[in-house]
């Protein structure tokens, strides 16, 4: 077995499920263009603003793939490739796919509200309060999490900050471009695509040597404008063209395969644990997560994307089209350290992080393209500033979304149109970077990262309990979605089950705290679910 089939198998798989089950999703949702999105219908030209499918694909694309899909199979290549590379492969198809690509629709036929106002429709108020309240302080810790990453980078890395700031600038100018001066968006693409790939000579050229805190400050200021900002003038934009990274990243590092023709060298299968991962079940399914599925997608498809798709039948190449070519993604990283020897992997794994492994592999695949004559350190730090800047992507998408939970939270059922102080934009922006700000200074944010992991894959738990009780009460076959639900749910669980347990063996109660109370609020949800279903399977027999 070497890297090319790998590849080969994976991008054929993909390309006959989105033909065929994404063929079959759309069908089942009824998805067609008779009736105008919410981006039309509710227009107000800071959220809700259609974009053309390229843009938005662009956007959804840079904002759920972050380095979610080159950590987490990197990482747990430990167990082997093989169970990383079928769980990818077949989790992205299955229930990836199926997870955000009815997300983006479930929420486009609720006035492209997020997964709570679903679970309010069907599950009553306190159900979406719940699932609000989860979301939102799941985001908080992304944000805190996310800008000690990209402070620690732009601080190591200062060119790379100086290259951010370039990106900002030209993301604004290229909205301006498209918006307001109505040119092309081809044209506007090819001129947008060279400057952005010079802004990172530029960044070497002229760096900016901050230390971590001012960066910190610099950040939490800049998402802060960026939530507020109307999305066409940053966050379309910017997303759009830093998706074009990634792009290339993926094209240079997938046809450097055919050249290098890399061996596939850790083992198939290697141990049914590994320190500080836990055990294969529920340990793999957790820690790959955006490389298959990610709960983190369904409150961006829900959250941004759905409130900018401008028809419906483009929701099928961005949200089952999108999950696929980040499983995409996520095979190449698998490929990218598979391909090392083992002592190699292990040691750039513990040394300098997953990150810097993937960098290293994809940097040799690229070098081995003759036309390109790239030397490995250069391509290897092209990927290092690829991955980055979709870090950066995140953090400003996860704030935003934020904001939507928190303003979503203190709205009237009865009464939409009141609105309270809290559902202001700039207030509901200051007080959720002002708590993510207070998480970050307090120091306690990466001792609380192993809970995120689970979190994480709860959300999309919650989502498809939501999108079962969506597609039940269509009257619709909802297999589809309810067993990847179940599976979820038993992932998420016995992964929770397992941090209760250990966090209190070692006296760590506010872990063990945080767990039981998402254990908990998952099994309530559950129940309510369960009691739904079974109320809508009774009227129906009746009748």
């Amino acid at each position: 077995m070497n890297g090319i089939e790998l590849i080969l198998i994976a991008l054929i798989m993909y390309v006959a499920a989105y033909k065929l089950y994404g063929g079959f999703i759309t069908k089942r949702l009824e998805v067609n263009n008779t009736k105008e999105t919410p981006s039309h219908t509710m227009y107000d030209g800071v959220d809700y603003v259609p974009a053309k499918a390229p843009v938005l694909l662009g956007h959804h694309f840079a904002s759920i793939a972050g380095a979610g899909p080159i950590v987490g199979p990197v990482i747990a290549a430990g167990f082997g490739w093989l169970p990383v590379y079928l769980w990818v492969v077949f989790g992205a198809i299955f229930i990836g796919g199926v997870h955000d690509y009815s997300s983006i629709v479930a929420s486009i036929r609720h006035q492209s509200k997020s997964i709570g106002f679903v679970i309010q429709s069907y599950l009553g108020v306190n159900g979406k309060k719940l699932f609000l309240i989860f979301s939102w302080a799941t985001l908080i810790l992304v944000i805190a999490v996310f800008t000690i990453i990209v402070a620690d980078t732009f601080t190591h890395i200062p060119g790379a900050g100086t290259s951010s700031i370039l990106f900002i600038l030209l993301a604004i100018l290229f909205g301006l471009t498209i918006y307001k001066f109505k040119v092309p968006l081809w044209i506007a693409t090819i001129v947008g695509v060279v400057l952005l790939f010079s802004s990172i000579p530029l960044g070497n050229l002229f760096p900016i040597p901050l230390d971590k805190l001012t960066w910190q400050i610099i950040l939490f200021v800049y998402i802060f404008a960026a939530s507020v900002t109307p999305v066409w003038i940053l966050l379309q934009p910017r997303d759009y063209l830093n998706s074009f990274f990634l792009y290339a990243l993926m094209f240079g590092g997938m046809v450097g395969i055919f050249f290098a023709a890399p061996s596939i060298n850790l083992p198939p299968f290697s141990t049914f644990s590994l320190d500080k991962v836990g055990y294969l079940f529920p340990a793999l399914f957790v820690t790959v997560a955006c490389g298959a599925i990610s709960g983190f997608h369904s409150l961006v498809a829900s959250g941004t994307t759905a409130k900018q798709l401008n028809k419906e039948t483009d929701g099928r190449i961005i949200g089952y089209g999108g999950m696929l070519i980040e499983g995409l993604l996520a095979v190449l990283a698998l490929v990218a350290v598979a391909s090392m020897v083992n002592k190699e992997f292990i040691d750039l794994l513990v040394k300098q992080g997953p990150v810097a492994a993937f960098s290293l592999g994809v940097g040799r695949f690229i070098n081995a393209i003759p036309v390109l004559n790239i030397s490995i350190p250069l391509a290897q730090t092209f990927t290092a500033l690829a991955v980055s800047a979709f870090a950066l992507t995140s953090l400003d998408t996860a704030t935003r979304l934020a904001r939507f939970m928190f303003q979503e939270y203190f709205e009237v059922k009865d009464y939409p149109e009141k609105k309270s102080l809290f559902q202001n934009r700039f207030v509901a922006t200051g007080i959720t970077v002002f708590f993510g700000a207070a998480l970050t200074f307090s120091g306690q944010t990466m001792s609380i990262w192993p809970v995120f992991g689970s979190a994480n894959q709860l959300l999309a738990a919650l989502a498809l309990l939501a999108l079962t009780v969506w597609v039940a009460n269509l009257k619709k076959g909802f297999l589809f979605v309810l067993i990847p639900m179940i599976f979820m749910f038993a992932v998420t669980l016995t992964a929770l089950g397992m941090l209760v347990y250990q966090n209190f063996i070692v006296n760590n109660y506010a872990l063990a705290v945080i767990s039981t109370l998402l254990f908990a609020l998952s099994v309530l949800l559950g129940i309510k679910a369960y009691g739904v279903l079974m109320k809508g399977k009774q009227l129906a027999n009746t009748n």
